[in-house]
């Protein structure tokens, strides 16, 4: 049986590898918690510059960053960055480790959430994109790096007070957030990535995706609409 999330906490940071993937289900999620007067905040480690064939990178990059800050403004996220790796490039390894964690001293979250880590969506499902896999297990061991004074001592004091790490599209979910009532800002958040969408072809119906996404979720956690998330123990 699932859980909701225990709601025992003040500040969050999602980790994505890209802009607009946090809004694919996980954003109405997030207006749940800012609503409750919880600080939640985005790290994205590219700018998702290399995502739309139509337009070039360095025209790409600060609209879709604009578009992310907009995306997130609209769940009650105020504080977005990014760490400037290059869109579809992005490696495992210990640079990714060390941002990661530097921005977790920073910002000082109490849960850390991120993206699908699995090789697949779903068993037998398509590919998972390499920088969403990088970028997932980068920041599952960067919590545990910003948890040690000897890993990236120059980075500042050691953060250890995490209550959890959750990981977003990957199954089996252990956990829930019930998002009934948010759902709508969830919608229009994935929409604010107006230029990407666009640069699909602007044939996904968002509000149809989403909502089938959530009540999907919702039947498994036993309400209307739910985003499912995985809970890591250390």
């Amino acid at each position: 049986m699932m859980e909701p999330v225990p709601e025992d906490w003040q500040r969050a940071v999602a980790v994505a590898a890209h802009p607009d993937d946090l809004e694919y289900g996980a954003a109405s999620a997030f207006a749940h918690w800012t609503d409750q007067g919880k600080a939640v905040s985005y790290v994205m480690v590219t700018s998702g510059e290399a995502g739309i064939d139509g337009l070039a990178p360095a025209a790409a990059r600060p609209l879709r960053e604009q578009e992310e800050r907009h995306a997130a403004a609209l769940v009650g996220v105020r504080h977005v960055e990014f760490l400037g790796y290059a869109d579809g490039s992005v490696e495992y390894g210990l640079a990714l480790r060390r941002d990661i964690a530097g921005a977790i001293r920073r910002l000082q979250p109490e849960v850390l959430l991120t993206m699908n880590l699995d090789l697949t969506w779903g068993e037998g499902g398509h590919v998972n994109h390499p920088d969403h896999r990088a970028v997932g297990l980068a920041t599952v061991d960067a919590a545990r790096d910003a948890a040690n004074r000897w890993m990236f001592a120059d980075l500042g004091d050691p953060w250890s007070l995490l209550k959890a790490v959750y990981v977003l599209g990957v199954g089996p979910p252990t956990h829930y957030v019930d998002v009934g009532a948010t759902i709508e800002r969830g919608v229009d958040s994935l929409r604010a990535h107006r230029t990407y969408l666009e640069g699909l072809g602007g044939r996904m119906d968002t509000d149809a995706f989403l909502r089938g996404f959530a009540r999907a979720g919702g039947e498994a956690a036993g309400c209307e609409m739910a985003v499912l998330l995985r809970r890591l123990e250390a």
